[in-house]
Formats: structure tokens, sequence, C-alpha cells
């Protein structure tokens, strides 16, 4: 959806018994109810049922004027009492004006004017992707109205509700609609923003460019993006597969590939990744430690510092933050270069008509931490139809950053834009961020580390390496765990042990499962997995007590991961024969003790006379 900085602006012109004069709120009172219907197709149809009052005897209204600027309004048309009135259509650049004219006077103090402007507009409302998206626009003259209200009235075929700001006064399910209901003060502050549907798709292509540049092998992690508690991730192809997935304390997947001495490998990711409005209950609460981490300061998050102290004491909670970081800085798209100089949050201070998004981020987020809210830094993709309004500021492969922060009593960490809410004019990226933004990279413990796709080039002339487009709804996906189970024996005279190793070929993460492990029928091991990342592998030892002849041996070792159930069969003929050979081994080793000892009692004692 192309959103634009869409503004009503109202002017009522009166005359005084044909002279004309300025407009006053003093003279009249402008009451008005607007309704967007939106039909299944996308169209809007806007009515504004208006009621201008006149507060004093003198004065008396000819015209009836409504400016709109980036809104092309089709088939305007007003009527009142059921009689068509005159609508005049002005356009100058990106404004248009329709101006409604009044055959007949309503002259004397509290008399009222009643009428219906009704126009169609394609603009309002978008299909990106998955996503029915809805731009209403803010009242930007709110004095000029004693009393304004917006319905909007949206067809149930779109789905649910993915996101909505602000919250409505009121919600009616009316047939095949559903109607949404805000006040004055609602719409003056931000507008509408409203997302319907269940979820949003992405397809990706990321291309990493790895070098060991020294004469030894080595080992190099590369940043895949990982699952967070808005997004689900599915590997379809990673080509060369990594060695192995890590997760780190941030919650980012690092993908491990040993290269060998002065090697350099290409490796190509296909995936798709599906982003939600709602939290995903699989993602559990970081621990206290990652939080605290979330807290210190940085080279760009200078905590510490008295200025940043200061502006966290007076703001306090992260919506004062944003509110002050929107306020305070000024979008510089001049800066959007290839190694532009990353500011900090005192950079961002002392020059804030200088900002692009790490700037809005980093001031943020250091405000944040100071004020003792946990708050990161993400590195991503942010899909946008017109960079000016919604621009990616981090120039290699386009990409976008954007805080978090940790709310406690919703247990979450919550993405929030305060840069687009700035250049978008107002549109609200705090209380509910659109399915637009597909997290590449966590920056938590560090502000710079791991570094997103995108970022992994070779060369003078980099190629572009980021390929995100809108994807297909997906069929119910999981990961099937391979495992394997075998019995193995350090010392041929030693008990065996049983190696299980457990691997997920992908495409998804497998969360919250339990690894047992029977001898018989009697469980030995129990191990819990919270994160098991696709491409992984995950192993684990447990040891037969020794018994002579393997008298306690199990006869079965059987190991479920999840619904995966693998059994194998223990020999014990073999650990009896080794038993065996054992026993006698050391009874030739006493036998053979005992004649050496024997014999050298039995040797004659020679004496010399």
């Amino acid at each position: 959806m192309t959103k634009k900085t869409l503004f009503f602006a109202i002017f009522v012109i009166l005359t005084l018994f044909l002279a004309a004069t300025a407009y006053s709120q003093e003279q009249f009172a402008v009451d008005v109810l607007v309704e967007y219907q939106v039909n299944p197709g996308g169209k809007t149809t806007v009515t504004q049922n208006v009621t201008l009052e006149n507060l004093t005897s003198e004065f008396y209204a000819k015209s009836y004027s409504l400016t709109l600027e980036n809104i092309d309004p089709v088939n305007p048309v007003a009527w009142a009492d059921s009689k068509n009135l005159q609508v005049f259509e002005e356009k100058n650049d990106d404004t248009t004006t329709l101006k409604v004219g009044f055959d007949e006077g309503v002259v004397g103090k509290g008399s009222k004017r009643i009428f219906t402007i009704t126009f169609e507009e394609d603009n309002f409302v978008t299909k990106t992707g998955e996503i029915w998206e809805i731009s209403v626009p803010r009242l930007t003259n709110i004095a000029t109205f004693r009393n304004y209200a917006v319905t909007l009235i949206i067809p149930k075929s779109f789905g649910n509700e993915a996101y909505l700001s602000p919250d409505p006064k009121n919600k009616e399910v009316l047939g095949n609609s559903t109607k949404f209901f805000f006040d004055k003060e609602s719409v003056a502050k931000v507008g509408i923003s409203a997302g319907f549907g269940e979820l949003q798709i992405f397809s990706f292509n990321l291309k990493y460019h790895l070098e060991n540049p020294i004469a030894q092998k080595g080992q190099v992690e590369i940043a895949l993006p990982p699952d967070t508690a808005y997004q689900k991730v599915y590997y379809e192809k990673i080509e060369p597969q990594p060695s192995n997935m890590r997760l780190d304390q941030d919650g980012n997947w690092l993908a491990a590939y040993d290269l060998a001495a002065r090697a350099r490998v290409d490796v190509e990711v296909y995936g798709t990744v599906e982003l939600f409005s709602a939290k995903r209950r699989e993602i559990r609460k970081p621990d206290e430690q990652v939080l605290s981490a979330n807290l210190k300061a940085t080279k760009y998050w200078q905590v510490d510092d008295p200025q940043i102290v200061s502006l966290a004491q007076k703001l306090k909670n992260p919506k004062a933050i944003y509110d002050f970081v929107i306020e305070t800085l000024t979008y510089d798209y001049e800066r959007v270069r290839p190694n532009v100089e990353r500011l900090g949050a005192l950079g961002a201070l002392a020059t804030p008509e200088s900002a692009i998004c790490m700037e809005f981020t980093d001031l943020f987020i250091a405000v944040s931490r100071a004020a003792g809210i946990p708050a990161r830094e993400i590195n991503g993709f942010a899909y946008t139809e017109n960079p000016e309004i919604e621009p990616l500021s981090l120039v290699a492969d386009v990409l976008h950053s954007w805080p978090e922060y940790w709310d406690s009593d919703r247990e979450v960490w919550v993405p929030i834009d305060p840069t687009w809410a700035d250049t978008t004019g107002g549109v609200d990226f705090f209380h509910q961020l659109d399915l637009r933004h597909f997290a590449f990279v966590i920056h938590g413990s560090s502000d710079e580390k791991p570094y997103p796709a995108g970022s992994y080039k070779l060369g003078l002339y980099p190629q572009k390496d980021v390929f995100v487009r809108f994807g297909q709804p997906l069929k119910v996906i999981t990961s099937k765990p391979q495992v394997l189970v075998e019995l193995k024996s350090s010392l041929v005279f030693l008990p065996p042990k049983v190696v299980v190793k457990v691997m997920n070929p992908g495409p998804v993460a497998i969360y919250n499962s339990t690894q047992q492990v029977y001898f018989d029928d009697q469980m030995v091991q129990e191990v819990d997995v919270d994160n098991f990342l696709p491409f992984s592998a995950i192993t684990s030892d447990v040891a037969i007590a020794f018994s002579l002849l393997a008298v306690n041996y199990p006869k079965q070792v059987r190991v479920i991961f999840n619904n995966e159930n693998v059994t194998i069969e223990v020999s014990k003929s073999q650990t009896i024969i080794t038993n065996l050979i054992a026993i006698v081994l050391i009874i030739i080793f006493i036998v053979v003790i005992a004649l050496v000892r024997l014999k050298k009692l039995k040797l004659p004692t020679h004496v010399r006379s």
C-alpha cells in the first residue's frame, strides 16, 4: 500500500448578507460525522454528514469548502433535504478542493444547515500481499470542529484484524460488515492505520559471500533470519548446508561454515517467512541475564551519559520516549548513501536534523535503557512502495533498522518504528507495527554484530544479495527430526554407552521438545530442548552400568524425540565374549604369576665352602 501523508483541511466560507467576512469559531459551530465504507474490492465511499450551526444572528454560510491533500475524489456529490447541491471541484498539484454552494441562506442564531458530501476514493485501501491495508487521514485542524467522529466499515471478507490503531471507541458486527467507531481526539493525533488478514508472507533469496584469508582452516558464522515473537521462518534450501546452527543469547540464528585455507564460499539461502500481528506462543520469555544485557551501555547507546540519563528521568516510559524521538529528530534523505557514519544516540541529539533510521533507533534504545527499560535493535527488510515516505536507510541492499522494547506486563519484545512515524507525518507505528517488517538480525548484547544478510560482500563492486517479494500461503509444514542411536565402547573391556544424535533437517525450528531414553521400560534420561534449529544436531550419550557377563544390561534401548521413536537391540553376546576373554586372561595372568613364584621357591640354593 502506498502510505501517503493524508490530510483533511476544511474551510467554511461565510458571508454577511452577501458581504464576505473571515470565518470565526465564535460565529459558527461545525459538527461532522464521517463514514468510510469499504467494499469487498477495496474501493472506499466517503460520506460526510455536516451540521453548521449559527452562533450569532449576524452571519450565515454561503458555501463550504473541503480541501483534500493527496486524495483524488471520484464522483463527488452533495445534497440537503433530498435536493442536490452544486459541487465545484478545483485541483492544484496534490490538492483537490470541493466547494459546496448554498442557494438559500439559513439565518438566525441557533439555526442549523445540515447537508451531506460523498465521494469515492481508491487509495485508502490496498491489498498488500495477504493483508488488506487501510489508512484513514488524520485531522489537522481539530479546532475548526465542535464535534468530529469517524466510522470505518470493513467487509468481513477482509478477515480478522491484524492490527488497528488507534483503538476504536466501539465496535459493531452487522451482517457482512464490521463497524469501528472513532472520536475526534483519536483521529486528530494519528489518523487510522489498520490491516486485515491472518498473516503476511514474504519469499526471500539471500546470498552470503564468505572468505577465509588465512593459511589454515577456519570457521565462519553467518546470521540467518531467525524466528521471533512475530515471525516464523521456513528454509526451503541452503546451499551449501552449514556444519551446524546455534542460537545466541539475543535469539540470532548463526550458521557455521568450515572453510579451507584461503577459501571462498558463496552461500545461497531460499525461504519463506510468515509475519504475525499476535505473539507466537512458541517463543519463550528471555531469562534475567538476557534482559540485563539489554540495559547496558555500548558504543552507540551511551546509557550512562548525563544527557541521556536526564532524558530518561524525564520521559520514563516507552511511549514518551518514542514521542520525544519523533518530535526531536528529522529524517535527512541526503545522508542515505553507502558507508555513512553512524552517529549514535549522542550524535543524534547533537545534530537532530541529520537523522536516518539508525539514529532514530539508537536514540530510542539509549534513553529506554537509561530508564531501566530493556531495548534492542532490529536490522532487516521493510517493504515499502514509497521510499520517500517510508525510507530504508541501511544502504547495503536497502535494509532498515527499528527498535524493540521489553514489555514486562505482556512479556514480549514489542517492535516499533519511530523513523516511519516521523516520515509518514504521524502514522502510528507504536501501538501496533504493520506486517511489513522482516527481521534479519537482533542487536542486544552488541550494537553492531551479527551482521545482517546483505552485508557479506567481497570485491570492489558488490552485487545485490537480498531479494524479498510477496509469497504464497503455505501448507502446514513441520520438521521431522531424524534420530540415530548406536552403542559405542571406548575400550573393549568397558561397558558400551548409548550415543544419541538427533538432527533437524528443516525447514523449520522445533520448539519445546523432550528427548527420552529408555533401557527396556525404565527411563534413564530426559532432556528438554527449548529451541531446535533447522540444519542443527543434538548429540548426547548415556552410559550402561557395568555388570559381569552383561547380566544387568538392557535388552533394548529406546529413544523418543517428539513423535519419533527409535529402538535398537542390545547384543549381550559381544559383551559376554569380551567378559569371558577378560576372565580367561585374568586367570591366565594369575596362573602365570603363581607359576613364576612357585618356580622361584623350588630353585636349589648353592652354598660355597
